[in-house]
């Protein structure tokens, strides 16, 4: 008896001690995480390994900020003297470097520029605010200042980024907790599940955030933001599954111990096979080559444990001391006779009709329900997933898109994000020669350690100093026996022109200097993308054979697993083409990354299993006793309710990514919830059981239930079923 009080205040007090410690740690996620795309590449990228030498060339690894003052009208020398001055006294605010350039006319006299670099390890968003304040207070009347270039677009991202600790959880929290209510009728219960959610987040977080203060994992703004609604969806969904069994056993057990063990025992393995073919799923993108795809497997798998571990044990724990009043007001009453009557399955309901349906009618209903998700499928060729403008990936409004479109009406687009390369000393003319060949490059100068401006012009008649004359001809800067060359871009960075360019210059450059590396932001966005679509071929077979696998394992079947993965896919692909449609036509985004596709796969298809697994696990179980006709529609009726429960939350929650404006949040948002009503409402509730019922036993080949069993071929067949045929022998 003692054990049944202290083993789930142990349970409880364990639970609330973790969450002690790792709640304060939501507002710590930035210590250890980053943004920066380049800490994300492979190491053999030419990105990669230029951004690891920029410190050695420039002694700092300072983020650049370009500052463009603008006026509709031409400003004359007083107001460029004025502007110049004010552009002087920007290092005496805390974060800017000493190399602050001094003002920059623009040819048309309506614009001046100012590059000033931020100090990586310094408050970016802050400094870039505080920057940009400095100026406007002084600029003279008329005149519009904008911070713009990589320092800029950082703190657009820092900013868009700010409201997952607290906007994103609120949200994703206060939509469960609606859904929750509406599903129980009840108080308690909803405050018992998402206390559930939100310890298993805490105890998640914590661990994650050690192990990427240790170097294990790598964070970002991106992969915080998936973990808080991952955990709290999965846990949500794993606690519906054991609050609708722990439900069945206290009206047929008046002992909340029974019950509750009971309850443990039925749903301890579909919870464990849907979190493990998470898991399994989440843990291929190990393969990945972008280390912001590959960090995500193991951090998002933590969280899944976490979620299955406290669905598992603090649930129980919870609902035992609570007993029958969790239910309050509507508690389950201890009625085995009417259980009994009913034979397990209610025969009334929306469920019990959708039965009655699929039972009379199987075959019409799947080649209908297939019909109609194929035409979906067609709009998914519609999606333009190859990659966005760096100036696009926040929503809103953005003063460093804004800058970046008025820089380019006054100074060649590039300006600020130049692209970088890293050559043999001896080949420095050879190098800018190649640049200089593409009309796309404007201007080529060679990072010099003697010249005021910290680098000298390079024309093909040679190096030429950049800035008033010097004592003797300007140096190069060598790190070991390698010079750092600038190519300012005609258009800006982000576009598709400047890629032709880098692209072009690549290829030049593998015939002339094949030692050379190019960097840079344009080439960083090419390299992301190229890794992105490599990884996106590569994952999306891998998760559907190691998927495949488990539940054939599950199961204990092969035809079932392969029509289970085949609806899913199915279902993904007609989710990818509505999304398809409303980006296009609806949002008016424009376009997506190529990483897009593989993240709605990941999570369509490891989640969407889920329900699927909830199903079939127990029409496996209920064709062990009933025959698999019977098991089907039994396991349909008993599972409805919760798993659909389990669908409108888990789409909630993917759905409240959509208050960060970032565009690759909001698009995962959008199909994961959109696939996910689809898999709950559509394929598992009318194509997969109608599809099953259609096969008969055919479905479990080639296990024993697919064979001849004692009950009779009807109910075997999916006919319809005789109540009385297991008395009969």
């Amino acid at each position: 008896m003692w054990l049944r009080v202290l083993l789930p205040a142990l349970v409880i007090i364990a639970w609330l001690v973790g969450g002690a410690i790792g709640g304060p740690y939501f507002g710590r996620v930035g210590e250890v995480s980053s943004n920066d795309q380049t800490t994300y590449l492979p190491s053999s990228s030419d990105a990669t390994q230029v951004q690891k030498l920029l410190g050695e060339f420039r002694d700092s690894d300072e983020i650049p900020a370009v500052v463009v003052l603008s006026s509709g009208a031409a400003l004359d020398e007083t107001d460029i003297a004025a502007v110049s001055r004010e552009v002087s006294r920007l290092p005496g605010i805390p974060g800017v470097g000493a190399g602050v350039s001094p003002g920059i006319p623009s040819k048309d006299g309506r614009a001046v520029q100012a590059f000033v670099p931020v100090q990586a390890n310094a408050d970016i968003g802050s400094v870039v605010d505080a920057i940009g304040a400095s100026l406007r207070d002084a600029a003279p009347a008329g005149v519009s200042v904008h911070v713009t270039g990589p320092a800029g677009f950082t703190a657009d991202l820092i900013e868009g980024f700010s409201g997952i600790d607290g906007i994103l959880l609120g949200a994703a929290l206060l939509a469960v907790f609606f859904i929750l209510v509406c599903v129980y009728r009840s108080l308690l219960l909803p405050l018992a599940v998402l206390a559930t959610s939100l310890f298993a987040l805490c105890v998640a977080l914590l661990s994650v955030w050690w192990l990427a203060k240790a170097g294990v994992l790598m964070l970002s703004g991106q992969t915080q933001g998936i973990l808080f609604i991952l955990v709290i969806g999965a846990a949500t969904d794993y606690s519906l599954l054991y609050v609708s069994r722990y439900r069945e056993e206290l009206r047929v057990s008046t002992d909340k111990w029974a019950a509750s063990m009971q309850a443990i025992k039925k749903s301890a393995e579909p919870i464990a096979a849907s979190g493990g073919t998470v898991i399994a799923g989440l843990l291929c993108l190990l393969f990945s080559d972008l280390k912001s795809n590959s960090s995500l497997g193991p951090v998002a798998s933590i969280g899944i444990v976490f979620a299955m571990l406290s669905a598992l044990t603090l649930l129980p724990a919870l609902l035992f001391v609570f007993g029958r009043n969790a239910f309050w007001p509507r508690r389950p009453k201890f009625e085995p006779e009417a259980v009994a009557a009913e034979h397990g399955v209610r025969s009334t309901g929306l469920w019990a009709r959708l039965a009655r349906l699929i039972r009379g009618r199987p075959r019409l209903i799947w080649t209908v329900t297939t019909a109609v998700l194929l035409l979906g499928v067609l709009g998914a060729t519609q999606l333009n997933a190859s990659g966005v403008p760096q100036s696009d990936l926040v929503l809103g409004a953005s003063e460093a898109r804004d800058g970046q479109k008025i820089l380019g009406e006054h100074f060649p687009g590039g300006t600020g994000s130049p692209v970088l390369v890293v050559a043999p000393e001896t080949q420095l003319q050879e190098t800018a020669n190649v640049l200089l060949a593409h009309d796309g490059i404007k201007s080529v100068s060679v990072v010099t350690a003697d010249s005021p401006s910290g680098s000298a012009a390079v024309t093909t008649q040679g190096i030429q100093l950049a800035g008033p004359p010097g004592n003797g001809a300007p140096r190069p800067t060598v790190v070991g026996g390698d010079v750092l060359l600038q190519g300012t871009l005609g258009a800006a960075a982000d576009t598709e022109a400047a890629a032709a360019v880098v692209r072009g210059i690549r290829t030049g450059l593998d015939g002339t200097v094949p030692q050379a590396l190019v960097g840079g932001v344009t080439a960083t966005a090419i390299d992301t993308n190229d890794a992105s679509i490599h990884d996106r071929n590569l994952i999306i077979p891998v998760v559907l054979v190691v998927i495949l696998l488990i539940l054939m394992l599950l199961l204990r079947s092969v035809l079932a697993p392969v029509l289970l993965v085949l609806t899913t896919v199915l279902s993904f692909g007609t989710a990818l083409g509505v999304a398809a449609f409303f980006f296009n036509n609806v949002f008016d985004f424009p376009g997506a990354d190529p990483a897009v596709p593989l993240y709605g796969f990941i999570f369509l298809v490891a989640l969407g299993i889920d329900y699927n697994i909830f199903l079939m696990t127990r029409v496996r179980e209920e064709s062990l006793r009933h025959g698999t006709g019977e098991g089907i529609i039994r396991g349909l009726v008993i599972t409805g309710g919760v798993i659909t429960s389990a669908g409108l939350v888990l789409a909630a929650t993917f759905s409240a990514l959509g208050v960060i404006p970032i565009l690759f949040l909001v698009q995962i948002a959008f199909i994961v919830a959109f696939g996910v009503l689809l898999d709950t409402v559509v394929v598992r509730s009318l194509l997969v059981p109608a599809l099953s019922y259609d096969i008969g036993r055919a479905i479990w080949w080639p296990s024993a239930l697919s064979r001849k069993s004692k009950f009779r071929t009807d109910i075997d067949d999916g006919a319809m079923p005789d109540p009385h045929a297991r008395h009969r022998g």
